[in-house]
């Protein structure tokens, strides 16, 4: 009993987590495959991730001491809103041309967290946690402030999205992958925002669909991380795949077929 009510004490903050990601990262997701600019989440969440590096490697431990993780927050997410603004500018290029711009960005970025962590003993474990997450180490206390701040996200995003410009969505899905990367890593931020999104694009409800994809992958992920002592960020990324993989091809069993409609008709 006592180990079941551990387990729970560890999976309980870690799936409010994940649902708390999902929450923006679906709907997101969704505008991203709209815009055709699949790896901005992964390049903005590289360059938040620098910032922080660059915020620790100040002095400014993103820990609750002193109002340091504040500070480094603010770094953090001042770099990806600067990141996605820059990519803004290129929005009028061709699709592949905004795509090689971004894995540019990203491997700056990502190059840059490596060539920064060289010198310190414990750089390989900090950049392992940066990019795989630590989200069994989440506790509620820590959710607060991200829940609210994803609130306001949601709420600009559904209410005002057709009419706050096209400028607007790039600093919202900046500060919203700065906040995912330090929960869940850049890793799973990338699994989170394009998987279900991607898998439910031909579901007759493709919002509820990628909800219940991105929650079951991260329920399933979890335990069996759990079970089986597996790296939870790496099997929440597997199970979403897989989750996702089954019900695109249910759902590709259950539909008609475009034939089989032109048939009838």
């Amino acid at each position: 009993m006592d180990s079941i009510a551990l387990q729970l004490s560890i999976l309980g903050p870690a799936l409010l987590a994940g649902a708390l990601v999902l929450s923006t990262h679906v709907p997101l997701g969704k505008e991203v495959l709209r815009r055709g600019i699949i790896f901005l989440d992964l390049a903005i969440a590289q360059v938040a991730a620098l910032g922080l590096i660059i915020a620790s490697m100040l002095g400014l431990e993103i820990q609750h001491e002193h109002g340091g993780e504040w500070i480094a927050n603010l770094i953090a997410i001042t770099a990806a809103i600067l990141a996605a603004s820059l990519l803004y500018q290129f929005r009028h290029l061709a699709a592949r041309t905004q795509e090689a711009l971004i894995g540019i960005l990203f491997i700056l970025a990502a190059t840059g967290s490596v060539l920064l962590l060289s010198k310190d003993p414990q750089g390989g474990e900090r950049l392992r946690e940066i990019l795989v997450g630590q989200i069994l180490w989440v506790e509620y206390s820590d959710l607060l402030i991200t829940a609210l701040v994803y609130a306001g996200i949601l709420l600009s995003w559904f209410r005002l999205r057709n009419n706050i410009g096209q400028y607007a969505f790039y600093p919202l899905f900046a500060v919203t992958i700065t906040l995912s990367t330090q929960l869940v890593g850049v890793y799973l931020v990338f699994a989170s925002l394009i998987v279900p999104a991607l898998a439910s694009q031909a579901a007759s409800k493709p919002l509820l669909f990628a909800y219940l994809i991105g929650i079951l992958g991260y329920i399933s992920g979890l335990t069996l991380s759990a079970l089986f002592d597996f790296p939870s960020g790496a099997m929440i990324a597997w199970c979403l795949v897989a989750i996702a993989g089954i019900f695109w091809v249910v759902n590709s069993l259950t539909s008609p077929s475009t034939d089989d409609t032109s048939s009838t008709t």
